[in-house]
């Protein structure tokens, strides 16, 4: 009898969370446009706040966050992948995990919340001459590339758009 009711108990406490989880999907399919995997929406940091945490990232180390930024730039070959605009002169580069989704490439100036691991890399120049030529720079700009580029990198799992 015991055991019964303790099976009881934890079948409905586990039911509970479930449903709360179903109502804030629900909740960011309504609100959003998501690409890839939905995202907890919990905590979001602001641009502020994720350079503090590319601050104190070195080469190869990564943080999973959740933030809020607007696009500065997307991929117009595919959209696969964007820089968004950190404020204050920064700027992170986004790609989509296991190229498994990409964004439309009319969201420049929109704002997006997006998921991810958050890490600092060196792109190398062939690596940043692809994505000038994808950005459509001409080829005096391409040319002028000649050094590696220490990079705010991010690989998100989930994009949020709001609708």
């Amino acid at each position: 009898m015991k055991n019964y009711i303790l099976y009881l108990f934890v079948f409905s406490i586990m039911v509970s969370c479930g449903n709360e989880t179903e109502k804030k999907n629900k909740q960011i399919a309504a609100n959003y446009e998501v690409y890839g995997d939905t995202i907890a929406i919990n905590t979001i940091l602001s641009p502020e706040e994720i350079q503090d945490k590319y601050k104190n990232l070195a080469v190869k180390d990564t943080v999973d966050v959740v933030f809020k930024a607007t696009v500065k730039d997307v991929c117009q070959a595919k959209g696969c992948w964007m820089k968004l605009d950190l404020e204050n002169g920064e700027e992170t580069m986004v790609k989509f995990k296991d190229y498994s989704f990409f964004v439309p490439k009319d969201i420049t100036g929109k704002q997006v919340v997006l998921g991810g691991k958050a890490f600092v890399s060196l792109m190398d120049v062939d690596e940043q001459k692809h994505y000038a030529e994808d950005a459509g720079k001409t080829p005096e700009e391409i040319n002028a590339i000649t050094q590696p580029l220490k990079t705010n990198s991010f690989e998100a799992t989930g994009v949020l758009l709001p609708k």
